[in-house]
């Protein structure tokens, strides 16, 4: 044992004992071989051989005997959980005993000094590079679904009173984590330290992420919660169309699993389907909305209240031109069969999309890094075809140069009032270089505002990254999609290409204001990452989700009628609210605005409509297609992440309800929604 092991064994045996429990002591076992893990896969993606990354990690992690470390220190850890002595105590106290020692070189592997170095010991303990060039930003915290604990390891930081975060600016704090910054932190509760959602300005502790055991990382969120009209009549959300939560889902399913419930966003399964609203009809009021209140299929006390939005569907003679760029991710986790394959023939696919003046640029990192083809004329299919085909996995390039490459290309040839896009292309495990989430965002929301937007695919299992993906996209103004599929590559670059390249309004928020004469109280199903401040609705400053040409966007509300015996929330004693004596028409559920900018335009425009009466059914079977249809895939959605709100209603209602909504289906999505309930059932 070296002198410094020794010196810390010593500290912790002065430490006051207390009873270890089993689930601190495995809690701390975990945490530290995280940690571990953690250190050794900070370096580029890859190599020439194709190896990855999480191989050579695990091969590390393999290759030491960390049973012979933890036989030594197990107790100590225990000691330290169950007492309140947290790694960041352990770390100072270490750097106090003998601040003359020189620090381990990296090649020694000293894993107690690498554990201090991750979890920000003083500045006598070594630090990354560009965590000492500047402070590190406020960290994500994560949580490992791999094992169930009772009690938190001590050193997880508790959460800080700090301003209310909306909750864009909450998903984005992931990115410097996941460059180098990541810390991996266990919980007892999968929901515990989650930011809380809503429209009053509350404190938001730290955002919240789950890396399942496969590590593949999500961002986190409560379910909405029911909320009493009297207290909080407003619901305001960002509109985003992302879809890719949905072919994670049925990618997941079709391997033999449920998804992780990190994992399912209600919303982006619900449109996921095309439910063939009325369409607007002039690009000047880019939208039309569709209206119903039916009878909750799972609670006969409740109403369920259908917003559908449709998208102005461009017309061919109104298409604007295209100038494309490529970013491939060519490192050496993409070479699998479900990656940079699937890649390769869903870019070509999305090449017979384009008018023969567009242009398209290719641009690779983290393997044949740099730009691949200049700016080619999509006309020039074969050159660009065989660049395609060029594109080999592997390699150890960092991403940086290649976003920075793929911007500049996008920059060189911009067409004004036409679409300037890069297409992010990559199984989401992206380290663009750029370690500091601020500085990331920053970047891409400047060139974003210079008129270059982000897109982004993500391919394959293993180490997809979501909580990342999400980020990017919203950040660069663009949607975020998984494919899992050459059919599914097809649905989005090819049958739904315009609403996927061609913005019609931008910065689209919705809220919604309740009735208390009517409605006591609601439930948002879904969004739960896109909840906005009530007065974030009215500053054109708040960035919020883009709709693409022909997009339809469908929000769900559950609704509880005054004087429902489904009411959840009792009246209060000392209230003053004798009576709801509302000036209100009774006649109302509520009313609906929509704020949107169009895409060339900073100032917001708004639309607005009473939501009455009149466009509700008393029976199920009288409500619109689209409305029942997406009222299935919202309960299967739930159903997925615990279905708190559903009492005894399953599987077997759902594709019920489902079947009875299939309608035309004339690609099949809807048949294969159903069969994917099926299967499900089965786990």
């Amino acid at each position: 044992m070296s002198d410094e092991l020794k010196q810390v064994e010593d500290i912790f045996r002065k430490q006051p004992v207390n009873a270890p429990r089993n689930e601190a002591r495995d809690a701390a076992i975990q945490a530290a071989m995280d940690v571990f893990d953690e250190e050794n896969l900070q370096a580029d993606q890859g190599n020439a051989a194709g190896q990855r990354l999480t191989e050579q990690g695990n091969k590390i992690y393999r290759s030491f005997d960390w049973r012979r470390l933890m036989k030594t220190f197990e107790p100590k850890f225990a000691y330290a959980a169950a007492g309140g002595v947290s790694l960041l105590v352990m770390a100072f106290a270490v750097t106090n005993i003998n601040t003359s020692f020189s620090p381990q070189p990296e090649t020694s592997a000293d894993p107690v000094s690498q554990l201090f170095r991750s979890q920000g010991g003083n500045a006598t303990v070594e630090m990354e590079e560009d965590m000492a060039a500047s402070p590190p930003s406020p960290q994500p915290v994560f949580q490992d679904q791999t094992s169930t604990m009772a009690a938190k390891p001590s050193f997880a930081p508790a959460p800080t009173a700090a301003p209310r975060l909306d909750n864009r600016s909450r998903v984005t704090g992931v990115v410097g984590g996941l460059a180098n910054q990541k810390r991996l932190m266990s919980g007892a509760n999968v929901s515990d330290g989650v930011a809380s959602l809503g429209n009053s300005g509350r404190v938001a502790p730290e955002p919240v992420f789950v890396l399942p055991s496969d590590g593949e990382l999500f961002p986190v969120a409560d379910s909405n919660p029911v909320k009493r009209v009297t207290e909080d009549p407003l619901s305001t959300i960002s509109v985003d169309v992302d879809t890719a939560s949905y072919a994670f889902m049925r990618s997941a399913i079709n391997a033999g699993s449920l998804p992780p419930q990190a994992g399912v966003r209600v919303e982006e399964m619900i449109n996921y389907f095309d439910y063939d609203y009325a369409q607007p009809q002039k690009t000047s009021e880019p939208f039309s909305t569709a209206l119903s209140i039916m009878p909750t299929p799972w609670n006969s006390g409740t109403k369920l209240l259908s917003i559908g939005i449709q998208g102005y569907d461009l017309p061919a003679a109104e298409i604007p031109g295209a100038n494309l760029v490529f970013l491939i991710d060519t490192s050496g986790s993409m070479n699998e069969p479900n990656k940079l394959p699937l890649l390769r023939n869903s870019f070509k696919l999305l090449l017979s999309t384009l008018k023969p003046d567009d242009t398209v640029s290719i641009v690779t990192y983290a393997g044949s890094a740099g730009t691949v083809l200049e700016p080619t004329s999509a006309s020039d299919e074969q050159s660009i075809l065989a660049a395609l085909d060029r594109l080999q996995a592997g390699g150890s390039t960092a991403g940086e140069a290649g976003i920075q490459q793929a911007y500049q290309l996008a920059e060189s040839q911009m067409i004004e009032g036409g679409v300037n896009r890069v297409i992010l292309a990559t199984d989401g495990d992206f380290n663009v270089g750029i370690s500091d989430p601020d500085r990331l965002k920053d970047y891409i929301e400047r060139k974003r505002d210079g008129g270059v937007t982000l897109s982004v695919l993500g391919f394959g299992r293993g180490n997809y990254n979501d909580a990342l993906m999400q980020a990017l996209a919203q950040n660069g103004n663009g949607n975020a999609s998984y494919i899992d599929t050459l059919s599914e590559a097809r649905k989005v670059l090819v049958e739904e290409a315009g609403s996927t390249l061609f913005t019609i309004a931008k910065d689209v928020k919705l809220q919604l204001e309740f009735n208390p004469a009517v409605v006591s109280e609601y439930r948002l199903i879904g969004y739960e990452t896109r909840v906005l401040a009530r007065e974030d609705f009215n500053n054109d400053k708040v960035d919020a989700g883009d709709i693409g040409a022909g997009h339809t966007v469908t929000a769900l509300y559950e609704v509880t009628p005054v004087g429902s015996t489904s009411q959840l929330m009792d009246d209060l004693r000392y209230s003053s609210e004798d009576a709801p004596a509302i000036a209100g028409d009774v006649n109302e559920y509520g009313f609906l605005k929509i704020r949107y900018k169009l895409p060339d335009e900073n100032t917001s425009q708004l639309i607005s409509t009473p939501i009455t009466k009149a466009v509700e059914v008393d029976r199920l079977e009288a409500a619109p297609e689209a409305a029942r249809f997406a009222a299935s895939v919202a309960a299967f959605g739930q159903l997925l992440t615990g279905g708190q709100y559903l009492g005894s209603y399953g599987f077997d209602d759902v594709i019920s309800l489902a079947g009875g909504a299939k309608g035309d289906d004339e690609f099949g999505y809807r048949s294969e929604f159903i069969n994917l309930v099926r299967l499900a059932k089965q786990f």
